[in-house]
């Protein structure tokens, strides 16, 4: 069956070309994870055409002229989140990035989009692991504490006297934004998502070392922001008293005071995630928990707040006294609790083709398969506002979807074809690229190299 599915999809590939969207396309004889109110499907048909999806369900035949797929009994799944990621804007982290500032003038004004490379050699390896689209957002002071700084290097980034990097002292970090990993230009899905953050240990860092520091200083800056707002024709003139923060900053706020872009609130601690929940109660503005290790402790309260969790199911290790209750289960406790999670991978650049891998390990640690499936595209879609759009397989959403040799989850599957809103893209990286270039190193070279 593999080898037959292999074997479809590669003649596919070849086919198709750049037109591919104008066409009708229907993958049939599949097993179809839909993500959405269909659940899951044991056999049917998905049929898209323009880089929608027209139908899609186990009674659904294929339109007269369609293109169709076999999938042999494969699995079609909606292409997967890489949330909470450095794609597009880190290539290797210790050479630079476009993930942090050091500027006074500009925190929260900072907008991640206008660095994006669609270019970059990372997004084909993603691909590759059954990623469509990405979350991308700012390193705020004090890195992500995500489980491994070597990726990311986010060390190189954080705030206070120990490191020689980059250092971002402002309280906020800037705006992240949501792009596709298609091959084509125009990767950005949606720009200014949210606004991240630190808080605990980092947030301590960038308001002169106290957490109590940090709280008073965001609440102020808040304050401003709505002071700013009421009086913008007073600012306007110059006639009004002098604020902390600079113009661009403040207008970048705005729509979070207004309750229309969330804050991502890099925390790791419960105590500080109980001082999180209670800021945003009491300034009325949304949060996202990014990090979380300790957040299965406190998981009635997160749930009842209605706040989304971003978090690597991995995470078991104290990386310092701030994740001393880190558990591979909190994934589970939390969808349990009924948190609304999204899962994170380790590192966030090369190692986001193991985001699968992750969510397999999270059902091992008591996470139910919907759940865990659900973490790695609905969730993220709904938590970052693209969910009309992408995230599941519903007819009249893009054609965001993944086939798959098995179970997704299942370290021997594989992916034999992606598709972008409709779009076949290619299934190879720099890195396969080299290695079918070299793999003949000693032997016969082929015709192509063979002198007259």
């Amino acid at each position: 069956m593999r080898k037959a599915l292999f074997s479809a999809c590669a003649a596919l590939a070849l086919a198709f070309g750049v037109a591919a969207t104008a066409e009708t396309v229907a993958i049939t004889n599949a097993r179809i994870l839909t993500a959405g109110p269909a659940g899951e499907i044991a056999s049917g048909t998905v049929v898209f055409r323009d880089g929608k999806i027209t139908a899609i369900g186990a009674n659904v035949a294929a339109p007269a002229g369609a293109r169709v797929i076999d999938a042999h009994g494969g699995v079609v799944a909606p292409g997967f989140f890489a949330t909470s990621s450095l794609l597009g804007a880190v290539e290797v982290g210790s050479l630079g990035n476009d993930l942090q500032v050091d500027n006074p003038e500009i925190g929260a004004a900072f907008d991640i989009q206008y660095g994006l490379n669609p270019e970059s050699g990372l997004l084909p390896i993603a691909r590759l692991g059954g990623l469509t689209s990405a979350v991308v957002l700012p390193i705020p002071a004090g890195g992500r504490g995500d489980g491994d700084e070597e990726d990311d290097d986010a060390s190189d980034y954080t705030a206070g006297p120990d490191h020689d990097g980059p250092k971002s002292h402002a309280l906020f970090a800037g705006q992240g934004a949501v792009i596709n990993l298609g091959s084509e230009d125009g990767v950005l899905t949606k720009a200014r998502v949210a606004m991240v953050a630190p808080f605990g240990q980092g947030g301590a860092a960038v308001a002169g070392g106290a957490r109590g520091a940090q709280i008073v200083a965001l609440k102020q800056a808040l304050a401003d922001v709505r002071d700013y707002m009421n009086n913008k024709a007073a600012y306007d003139r110059g006639g009004y008293r002098e604020l902390a923060l600079s113009r661009g900053d403040l207008e970048a706020l705005i729509p979070v005071v207004e309750g229309k872009m969330p804050i991502v609130a890099v925390v790791h601690r419960a105590s500080d995630i109980r001082q999180v929940l209670a800021f945003a109660h009491d300034e009325h503005v949304k949060v996202i928990l990014d990090g979380a290790q300790e957040a299965w402790m406190v998981a009635p309260q997160i749930a009842q707040a209605g706040v989304p969790v971003l978090l690597n199911p991995l995470d078991d290790r104290p990386e310092s006294y701030e994740e001393l209750a880190a558990t591979m289960d909190n994934a589970g406790r939390l969808a349990a609790a009924g948190v609304t999670v999204a899962l994170e991978s380790t590192g966030g650049s090369a190692r986001v083709r193991e985001t699968r891998y992750g969510a397999g390990n999270a059902v091992s640690h008591g996470m139910t398969y919907a759940a865990a499936l659900a973490a790695i595209t609905i969730n993220p879609a709904k938590i970052f506002g693209v969910a009309d759009r992408t995230g599941s397989l519903e007819q009249g959403k893009d054609a965001d979807l993944v086939i798959w040799t098995g179970d997704p989850f299942e370290p021997l599957s594989q992916a034999v074809a992606v598709y972008i809103h409709g779009q076949p893209q290619p299934m190879t990286s720099r890195q396969t690229e080299l290695r079918d270039r070299y793999k003949t190193l000693g032997g016969p070279l082929p015709p192509a190299y063979s002198h007259p």
